[in-house]
């Protein structure tokens, strides 16, 4: 790359890879274009090979036609890989907890309590047992990296501000969004949360709405911070907001909340743009 004269555009696909190659090669071209694979159909028709597919990344490149996925520096990388490491922890400990569960079920306990008779099914209720300790104590290691977090970072501070979110929450916001500025509107980052489905619409006539493409750990957090801070005994705006829209409106309560969850994204959007 560095003997190449002139202008230089690189392309690469998003990867497992994608990240590490951003880093290093970032500062040996002009523009670094990582695109979603997800949008270059035209990279299935035909044959396929590493020189094929380079030709056709060039076409559309050329065209105008690729979709940069989004990439930045180490500081908010370090938050991504402990969300990630916090998801997939939370995702054993779910996983764990289901097979304890079936296991008393099948032995015609469904309480989950009490001693199973068997000697193999004590051997397994044991490791699981033992699992489920071990995943409560790094979820609480977790969260007290969370919390250390939220005293290092403005962004995670003031977004503990809004209803329904806290140190976990606000933290995945601020790892997931990065710079909120990359979102032209309200209506793109509502789109990239999964919050509002896109119009399908030809010769001037909807045939209905389809669900964008979205990112489920934001879609997650504003549809749990919508629970919360709708639940009775709350005293928020939200929950006015909630009220209101039950009873003023008219709306059913699934779309009350839906609602409520779009009005908590716009206000995250708006405050991580202003500060």
């Amino acid at each position: 790359l560095s003997r190449l004269k002139g202008k230089k555009i690189l392309v690469i696909e998003e990867s497992t890879a994608s990240q590490w190659l951003y880093m290093e090669l970032r500062e040996h071209v002009d523009e670094l274009i990582v695109c979603d694979p997800y949008r270059n159909h035209l990279l299935k028709e035909g044959a396929k090979s590493d020189k094929i597919d380079a030709s056709k990344l060039v076409q559309l490149l050329r065209a105008g036609l690729l979709k940069p996925v989004f990439h930045s520096g180490e500081d908010f990388i370090y938050l991504r890989k402990v969300v990630s490491g916090y998801i997939d922890l939370v995702k054993t400990g779910v996983r764990l907890k289901n097979q304890k569960s079936a296991l008393y079920r099948a032995n015609g306990k469904g309480t989950g309590e009490g001693e199973l008779e068997g000697d193999a099914e004590k051997f397994v209720l044991d490791g699981i047992n033992k699992a489920i300790n071990s995943y409560e104590e790094e979820k609480v290691r977790y969260e007290e990296k969370f919390e250390t977090l939220s005293k290092k970072y403005k962004q995670i501070r003031i977004l503990k501000s809004l209803p329904g979110i806290k140190n976990i929450s606000a933290v995945k916001i601020v790892a997931m969004v990065v710079e909120a500025k990359r979102f032209p509107s309200s209506g793109h980052f509502l789109s990239y949360c999964g919050l509002i489905k896109l119009d399908r619409i030809s010769g001037g006539k909807v045939y209905g709405r389809k669900n964008p493409r979205y990112c489920r750990i934001m879609k997650s957090v504003f549809k749990s911070a919508s629970m919360i801070s709708t639940g009775e005994n709350r005293n928020n705006p939200m929950r006015d907001y909630y009220t209101y829209l039950i009873q003023e409106k008219k709306l059913a309560e699934h779309n009350a909340k839906q609602a409520v969850a779009r009005r908590i994204a716009i206000l995250a959007w708006g405050i991580l743009k202003s500060g």
